[in-house]
């Protein structure tokens, strides 16, 4: 008997196989509730029609995946990881650039810095909006009037040995497209790229005018991209930072960061450390008996000239008349 048209009966099992794999994987794909731009995060579907709601860890903030979380929630989740037996490393108190500084934070109704931090212990100081020291330390009694805003981010690295240097056009143009796609910060806050093998000079400004609603803050940003660096990349799912010019790989060191505040800081001498200290007495004491010196000799040429002056008179009235 013929056989109509149609595929032989040895194929019907392969046709469900990949059937029931298509199937398993749209459920899989509609169960995944992850936060993409922050993996320090708890996801659940808590939100009316099973939408994917999460909440940074330390503080149960909702946050918006969609864009970067804020410096001050990335640090209090970090230090929720800590406790739980993550080793990490926390710089001199006394630094002036903050290079990655760990502390656990106080965070307002947005995520923000407060101005005042104190580390749950009775000791405070103020911090600009990155949440880097800006006062000598005190106790509760420390006013801090306002968040003073940081407006300009120099961030200096060095990248890793290469044949020859990259092109200085090619490099800005990478940069720009990095922090444009992966931090999604406008191209108009990065401010230059700065290039002389092997150092890299990225340049951040952002003031209050110039942020809108809903864009990235420029210190933010540069957290992200810290980390990143660093082998510590704070979103989810993604591989490690992979830049490349012209098909070259970019190999960056860990950066340092400097911040510009609106206002200056407002440190005291009591901040110096001891060995500036130090250095600043020797000066002091190598001026003073430079100074010294300068007078003794004046004096001993002074004392010559009036002994010659006397001598001479002398010999004047001895002499006889004429």
């Amino acid at each position: 008997m013929a056989r109509g048209p149609g595929l032989p009966l040895r194929s019907l099992p392969l046709l469900l196989l990949l059937l029931l794999a298509a199937v398993a994987g749209q459920a899989a794909a509609q169960d995944n509730c992850t936060c993409a731009t922050n993996k320090m995060t708890i996801c659940s579907r808590e939100r009316p029609g099973g939408r994917c709601q999460c909440r940074a860890l330390g503080t149960n903030f909702e946050v918006n995946c969609s864009s970067l979380t804020s410096k001050c929630l990335l640090l209090k989740a970090r230090m929720s990881a800590r406790k739980s037996g993550r080793a990490l490393v926390r710089p001199s108190e006394q630094a002036i650039v903050d290079n990655d500084g760990l502390y656990d934070p106080d965070c307002d109704h947005q995520g923000r810095f407060k101005a005042r931090q104190c580390n749950q212990t009775s000791v405070c100081w103020c911090v600009n909006s990155v949440g880097v020291r800006r006062t000598d330390k005190g106790d509760q009694s420390l006013l801090c009037d306002e968040l003073v805003r940081t407006h300009h981010i120099l961030i200096d690295l060095r990248h890793r040995p290469t044949d020859r240097a990259f092109n200085h056009s090619d490099l800005d143009a990478e940069l720009r497209r990095l922090f444009r796609e992966r931090y999604l910060l406008p191209p108009r806050f990065v401010a230059a790229v700065h290039y002389e093998p092997p150092t890299i000079q990225i340049e951040l400004r952002q003031n209050a005018s110039q942020k809108a609603p809903g864009d990235v803050d420029i210190a933010d940003a540069a957290y992200y991209f810290e980390r990143d660096v660093k082998g510590e990349s704070v979103f989810a799912g993604r591989g490690g930072l992979a830049v490349s010019v012209r098909g070259e790989p970019l190999l960056m060191e860990p950066p340092l960061i400097y911040y510009l505040d609106e206002k200056p800081p407002q440190f005291s001498m009591k901040r110096l450390t001891s060995g500036l200290v130090a250095v600043i007495v020797v000066v002091v004491l190598a001026l003073v008996a430079g100074v010294a010196v300068l007078v003794v000799t004046n004096w001993r040429r002074s004392g010559k000239y009036r002994k010659v002056e006397i001598k001479e008179m002398g010999e004047l009235r001895r002499e006889p008349s004429l």
